[in-house]
């Protein structure tokens, strides 16, 4: 498919703020990609253009059955002056996946990857460069024919929009405070918790501000059976070093795969650690707290990449982790991964894509 491409008039008018001053998911670059797909036609009509509203019919069915999927992956300012992105290739294959449970067409990784590189590098002038930044991408399907009905639509549209982005968290690289909920789940066996789709985290949302009133970052999830098993943080998978065991919970249906989480079991394995995935209950948690043997607790995501943890609460009481302090484990996962990520450390796995 022949993407066409219209430039915005208005390059360079739009309001940039320093690096400092980004934060995550505040603003967005000068231009995004779409393209539509008709049941029968298949997918059709991709190009960038600049960046505007979408016009959607009311009835379009996304608003009312939820038919969306989307990723988050980045692109990064390389030490030798060019682009990266890291390991693009897994989040492709996961929107997939997450669009094959969704019921919506698969996308062509070949014209996926190239349209996101082409758009990238149109708006390159976007790529911050301070330590710590990135271009975020927020690649997107949602069910664009307008019907009332709940079956699958026969009409979808793609999209992707970037935007430059500081730290996830304000406090940056620095342990948080997770709140655990056993009264309200996130995923159940049979479910879409594997999918990265909008219903799973609008269901989530609840919760997540309780714990912020109370002064936490995050919300840990136990299973949905026995609220019993860890699963997942909110925004995150989960490690724990307990001894000399790293242990995260096992992919079973209601933990997305993340590629984060991929790349520290990856990397614990070339470092000759004890790394396993198992079923780790809260109890095990908590008595690792009580008891030291739980010397370092740490969430993975894109966003994040690394994310320390130096508190949890589980009913109504607090519980340190490593005195509060980001734990030698976690600063190296971080160091590495990032390192790999901007070019600074050689990449034995051929994570880095250069694009420009």
């Amino acid at each position: 498919m022949e993407i066409t491409v219209t430039k915005s008039t208005t390059v360079g008018q739009k309001p940039r703020p320093q690096d400092a001053e980004l934060g995550f998911g505040k603003y967005t670059t000068d231009h995004m990609f779409l393209m539509n797909y008709t049941d029968g036609k298949g997918w059709h009509d991709g190009r960038i253009e600049p960046y505007g509203f979408l016009r959607l019919d009311p009835a379009a069915m996304v608003f009312h059955y939820s038919q969306e999927v989307f990723e988050g992956l980045k692109a990064y300012y390389l030490e030798d002056g060019g682009i990266g992105l890291f390991r693009p290739e897994k989040n492709i294959e996961r929107m997939n996946s997450s669009a094959r449970r969704m019921v919506m067409p698969e996308l062509d990784p070949d014209l996926f990857l190239r349209a996101l590189k082409r758009l990238i590098i149109l708006d390159r002038q976007w790529v911050p460069q301070s330590e710590g930044t990135s271009l975020y991408i927020r690649p997107t399907m949602i069910a664009s024919e307008a019907a009332l009905g709940v079956r699958p639509a026969k009409e979808y549209l793609f999209f992707i929009i970037l935007g430059p982005v500081g730290a996830y968290y304000p406090a940056g690289f620095s342990p948080t405070k997770i709140y655990v909920s056993d009264k309200y789940v996130r995923a159940a066996q049979g479910g879409v918790g594997e999918t990265k789709t909008s219903g799973n985290y609008g269901a989530t949302l609840y919760v997540q501000r309780e714990a912020s009133q109370k002064g936490y970052n995050q919300v840990l999830w136990l299973d949905a059976i026995e609220r019993k098993y860890v699963e997942e943080v909110g925004t995150s998978n989960i490690f724990f070093l307990i001894n000399d065991e790293l242990v995260t919970p096992p992919l079973g249906g209601t933990i997305l795969p993340g590629i984060t989480r991929d790349s520290v079991l990856q990397l614990a394995s070339r470092w000759g650690m004890n790394a396993v995935e198992r079923p780790i209950s809260i109890e095990e948690v908590i008595e690792g707290c009580k008891s030291g043997s739980l010397k370092e607790m740490f969430a993975t995501g894109t966003a994040a990449v690394i994310s320390p943890v130096g508190l949890i609460c589980y009913k109504g009481e607090d519980f340190n982790i490593a005195e509060g302090q980001i734990g030698e484990l976690s600063k190296k996962f971080y160091d590495e991964i990032t390192g790999i990520q901007y070019g600074r450390r050689e990449d034995p796995f051929g994570w880095r894509l250069r694009i420009a």
